[in-house]
């Protein structure tokens, strides 16, 4: 616990230097320094642009050797979300965790899923199956109607 907690420390430092530059901010709880919030701001030239996305992350005693656990706390359409529990479906919070990987790196990959959708692992089959049938027009409208239903104030 005592390296989590000195790996946490560290990254606390490393993001507030970062967040001016990449979209992402990271806050970690007043009280607790294995639960941390992170907010997003959408990637450009996505049907998420201009949303503000919040994170729930819950860091295991075991960091960084274990993965943390991350869910959106802000509704998506998305077909690696779950649309009710906003679990992400992303290979780096399951089997390909490397110690490497930070909570911003984590943050960047989630990033970089919301520009890239994977449908063949769909949490939301709904936007799964509008991806693999090639709606593109279909699964761009729906995810820009959630995102400024519940990602733009």
């Amino acid at each position: 616990m005592a390296t989590a907690r000195q790996r946490l420390l560290k990254e606390y430092k490393e993001a507030t230097k970062q967040k001016q530059d990449t979209g992402i901010a990271l806050i970690p709880d007043e009280t607790n320094l294995f639960a941390w919030r992170a907010r997003l701001q959408a990637p450009k030239d996505t049907p998420y642009e201009g949303g503000s996305f919040e994170l729930a992350i819950t860091v295991p005693e075991q960091y960084p050797l274990v993965p943390p656990s991350v869910r959106f706390r802000t509704k998506v359409f998305h077909p690696n979300m779950h649309f009710k529990t906003g679990e992400v479906c992303l290979d780096i919070l399951k089997t390909a965790w490397s110690p490497a990987w930070t909570l911003h790196s984590v943050c960047q990959a989630i990033m970089a899923l919301l520009s890239d959708p994977a449908a063949d692992s769909p949490l939301n089959c709904d936007a799964g199956n509008l991806l693999r049938a090639g709606d593109m027009r279909g699964y761009n409208c729906m995810a820009r109607m959630y995102t400024i239903e519940y990602a733009m104030q």
